[in-house]
């Protein structure tokens, strides 16, 4: 670990332009990050958060197929709502770029060309799957199977989703195309791979000896996995018609691996930024004093502690990652979190749903963090931690001294008398709470750091209840002085406090004390963060209550989604074997309409109808308690085959058949006729 390092490069991973951000990459990625990056500029120290939209692969190639568009406008599309999401959402980029900038390109290119004059990739000509029928070879993603480790039949030609595992496409068992669905077939094209065994004993002695107390286990351990497990050279270079073009003779046609170019986007990002505010990007990069952090998803822990380390360490002059923090990944409403299945809560909806409440979210997610292990984000829990945190703990807080502040002084920060031991130990615990709060992040526990953060409003909370200033007014002004100071310097210590994970709250509390924004060792060393004399202004609710309605209709609308999803994928039932038109023939089906039902006693799935179909009234046993009340299905019109053989069941004769289907819930549905004019006996045929 680096010691009081001179500067701080933050990055977050870059996110793939084939769709807009959900709350999954926020408590991964973006919010930590965030956290963090506020949390050092609050001690003034030299930050660079540094990202940018990644805009190459195959899965902007499989977005604008499925779009019908070009791979320009989807990623020009969901840059343009990526890149607002953030900024309205109060991530803090110093600089968000764009893979398919030309200063990217080019310093991808040159990356790859320093390593190429070097030596240090191995060009080999392998056998690669193939679609004959699209006539194109198929990048992983293109690519579905069965998983060799765990028997997935849907994963993909680069990952398992199901059980993690990283694969080459050629690994899948029953491979198929995603384009034409057809069987790929093998054939040779020429790649240039890094030979990641050759760096085997450097990440071993840089992550497994050095970093084995001060790295998560989480990506301690998958790092130690894929180093047991044998290093083999990965291919920096694809067969793709969409990406940077590799700069070298012989190489027409093929672009770089968007993996090899992706984390070099933080470099020319850097570089961006760096240029517009005319400054020299190395030392954030190559300066032995800069502390290097990358904040990820534990789908990237392989590619940002194993395959970027090692490119780095071929170049030559870049340093190292101190650290890279990696989450785990957030479900929602207990299944996991799917873009191509719309199974998500995105930021953008979220925003224009809940106005005004960006702190809210980055409460909820922060709180439920998954830093250790999968978490699940519930509206139920969010509302619960509106309700009952941020309102009635944190909110209540404030209100209670801006409010009577107002009430008692005209909003001007009274003089102290002197103080009590009550006094003396509540301002000397609020003193000790950045140096606890600072521990927490430092270790990358932004979830405990929240709570501890919380714990400075809890003080608040107690101080009032113990002291009681509402009661102590009536007897003794002078003791009530003392109570509001002290109260108010909790109050002042909160808005720097809180500013990392609560951005817009700080800015309102900041408003509503109109207090200087102080820095966070301010709040341990400075006698009197808000002044006697001073004057605040009134009080504005920090945060209000979410009724149960706004959180029912979120959870319809993911109900809606997943009755979509069943619809969408639900497979038909092979065809039956072919008959020939008389036996269809045969069968007379005929409208009819229930008179009468009623459930068979002792049997919980059949109900007894009485149905008039047009040429008699006839009982009619049917399978469907389970799904409708007698008295709901009375007066109904239906499909009956009505020269069906009779049958007893339970004593009943039942005398013909309901036409029933279900529908993509698996709820069962009348076949009805439903046009006027249709009356009881007409034929269906």
């Amino acid at each position: 670990m680096i010691q009081n390092p001179e500067r701080y490069t933050i990055t977050a991973a870059l996110p793939y332009t084939n769709g807009p951000i959900h709350i999954g990459h926020l408590a991964g990625v973006y919010v930590p990050a965030d956290i963090y990056s506020r949390y050092l500029r609050l001690q003034n120290r030299d930050v660079l958060f540094i990202c940018g939209s990644d805009e190459h692969g195959v899965a902007i190639s499989m977005k604008a197929k499925k779009e019908g568009i070009t791979p320009q406008e989807v990623i020009d599309k969901y840059d343009g709502i990526i890149r607002k999401s953030f900024s309205d959402f109060g991530i803090a980029f110093d600089n968000y770029s764009r893979t398919s900038a030309k200063i990217h390109h080019d310093t991808a290119q040159e990356f790859f060309k320093k390593l190429y004059d070097n030596g240090d990739f191995i060009e080999e000509v392998t056998e690669q799957l193939y679609d004959a029928k699209a006539d194109q070879f198929l990048a992983d993603r293109f690519v579905t199977g069965t998983c060799p480790k765990c028997g997935n039949e849907e994963a993909y030609g680069d990952q398992c989703e199901k059980c993690g595992s990283t694969l080459n496409a050629t690994d899948l068992i029953n491979p198929k195309s995603t384009i034409t669905g057809e069987t790929p077939i093998l054939k040779e094209t020429k790649h240039w791979f890094l030979p990641l065994d050759r760096y085997s004993d450097f990440l071993t002695e840089w992550i497994l000896v050095g970093h084995k107390n001060d790295w998560k286990p989480n990506v301690y351990g998958q790092v130690k996995s894929w180093i047991d497990g044998g290093l083999e050279p990965r291919a920096v270079t694809r067969d793709l018609d969409w990406g940077i073009d590799v700069p070298v003779e012989g190489a027409e046609g093929k672009k770089l691996y968007v993996w090899f170019d992706a984390p070099i986007g933080y470099i020319s990002s850097t570089k961006e930024w760096a240029q517009r505010e005319g400054k020299d990007w190395t030392p954030y990069w190559k300066d032995k004093g800069t502390k290097l952090i990358h904040f990820i998803g534990k789908d990237n822990i392989v590619f940002h502690c194993v395959i970027f380390p090692a490119m780095l360490k071929a170049e030559g002059s870049y340093i190292l990652p101190d650290n890279v923090p990696a989450n785990e990944f957030l479900n929602l409403e207990g299944n996991k979190l799917s873009t191509s299945k719309n199974w998500a809560v995105w930021l953008h909806e979220y925003l224009e749903e809940f106005p005004n409440q960006q702190d809210v979210l980055r409460y909820a997610l922060t709180s439920n963090a998954p830093e250790t292990k999968d978490n699940d984000f519930t509206w139920k829990d969010f509302q619960a931690r509106n309700n009952n945190e941020l309102v009635a703990i944190f909110g209540n807080f404030i209100n209670r001294v801006v409010v009577l502040t107002n009430k008692y002084y005209n909003g001007i920060v009274p003089q102290p008398n002197e103080f009590s031991e009550v006094d003396e130990a509540t301002l000397t615990e609020l003193k000790a709470y950045p140096a606890v709060i600072s521990s927490s992040l430092e270790r990358y526990r932004f979830r405990e750091a929240l709570g501890e953060m919380m714990n400075v409003a809890r003080l608040g909370n107690k101080y009032l209840a113990d002291e009681e200033p509402w009661k102590m007014i009536k007897t003794d002004e002078e003791r009530t002085k003392t109570q509001m100071y002290v109260a108010l310097q909790i109050a002042g210590a909160l808005s720097v406090l809180c500013e990392p994970f609560l951005p817009f709250t700080a800015a309102k509390l900041i408003k509503t004390l109109q207090c200087n924004v102080s820095t966070w060792n301010d709040v341990a060393t400075k006698s009197d963060l808000i002044p006697a004399g001073h004057q605040i202004g009134e009080a504005e609710l920090l945060f209000s209550k979410i009724e149960d309605e706004e959180i029912q209709k979120q959870i319809d609308k993911l109900e809606a989604t997943k009755t979509a999803n069943i619809a969408e994928n639900k497979k038909a039932e092979p065809q039956k074997d072919l008959i020939q038109f008389e036996d269809f023939a045969k069968m007379d089906i005929r409208v009819g309409t229930i008179l009468e039902a009623e459930k068979m006693p002792k049997a919980n799935k059949l109900l007894v109808l009485k149905v008039d179909t047009g040429i008699d009234v006839r009982t009619i046993v049917s399978g469907i308690a389970e799904s409708f009340k007698p008295e709901d299905i009375i007066g109904k019109r239906v499909s009956v085959l009505v020269n069906l053989a009779p049958r007893a069941l339970r004593g009943v004769e039942s005398q013909g058949m309901i036409l029933m289907t279900t529908n993509a819930e698996g709820k069962l549905v009348f076949i009805n006729p439903d046009a006027d004019g249709v009356g009881n006996g007409v034929t269906i045929n």
